[in-house]
């Protein structure tokens, strides 16, 4: 009973990451069809910053607000400079934000230079769940991100802003006619995925190797994730991660990680060929 649920909450603390990572994807290349090979970056740049308040003297917490508003500042940048001049060049789009994040990459380097860097948890110690006891600070990451997919529900279905992303995203023309702003809409929406990636990249810091290079493997996880799951659907997001973290927590118990990496991806593919529109979205064919 120990191991399985300890096993369970493993799995929820993946799950919750990649949903958080997966969420800012989706916005993007979901909803936004931007395919950003920078995306990852973006949960660099919120691991970083909160680094770089704790190194400072600053709390986590503190660190964890400035996580998602420095992800929303590179997002904003970056769809300011670029990413508004290509949505209709979508392999002009991918070349792009791939130089975008090498450029991250490197200039994080040169600034915080080489080698990992320390991120304290808030909390430490674990607490008591009757049949185990676990990580207090993974049980905190897990309330936040359930926290957080249900604030973005309900942005997205209960207000204005959610309408117009949802009215732009069925028909952009038909927006423009109604007197919608789309190129503002899009801006908010991308800057406010990068915002979630951020903040992804402040919560997992404390139990992640924080290095320039870390984004990468979240951006390979959370495209996994959007497509398995279903494109453009918050349910087909939940579902992708619980596909591609509850099988990636399970086979780590039994193999490599690198190993289970490969079985996850074969699994993937096998889940797109099977459901072509996503666990969540389409029928089989």
């Amino acid at each position: 009973m120990d191991f399985a649920i300890t096993t369970l909450l493993n799995a929820l603390t993946l799950i919750s990451i990649l949903m958080l990572v997966g969420l800012g994807l989706a916005i993007s290349f979901g909803l936004m069809n931007v395919t950003n090979l920078a995306h990852g970056e973006f949960v660099t740049v919120g691991a970083f910053a909160v680094y770089f308040i704790q190194s400072m003297g600053g709390s986590f917490w503190l660190g964890l607000t400035a996580a998602p508003i420095a992800g929303a500042v590179v997002g904003c940048i970056l769809e300011f400079a670029i990413i508004r001049h290509l949505y209709s060049r979508p392999v002009s789009t991918v070349l792009a934000t791939w130089g975008v994040s090498l450029i991250l990459q490197q200039g994080l380097e040169l600034t915080f230079g080489l080698g990992a860097k320390p991120v304290t948890p808030p909390v430490e110690g674990t607490l008591d769940l009757f049949f185990t006891v676990y990580p207090a600070y993974r049980l905190i990451l897990i309330g936040i991100a359930m926290a957080t997919l249900l604030g973005v529900i309900l942005l997205i279905s209960r207000t204005s802003f959610g309408l117009d992303i949802r009215t732009v995203i069925q028909n952009r023309e038909m927006a423009e006619g109604v007197g919608i702003n789309t190129r503002r809409t899009y801006a908010i929406a991308f800057t406010f995925g990068a915002a979630i990636a951020g903040l992804a990249g402040g919560l997992v810091a404390p139990l992640a190797i924080v290095l320039p290079q870390m984004g990468v493997n979240y951006l390979a996880n959370a495209f996994f994730v959007v497509i398995v799951g279903g494109v453009g659907s918050i349910g087909g997001l939940v579902a992708g991660s619980v596909f591609v973290g509850g099988l990636t927590s399970i086979l780590n118990y039994q193999i490599s990680p690198s190993l289970a990496q490969a079985i996850v991806l074969l699994a993937a593919i096998v889940a797109v060929r099977v459901r072509p529109n996503g666990l969540f979205n389409g029928a089989s064919r």
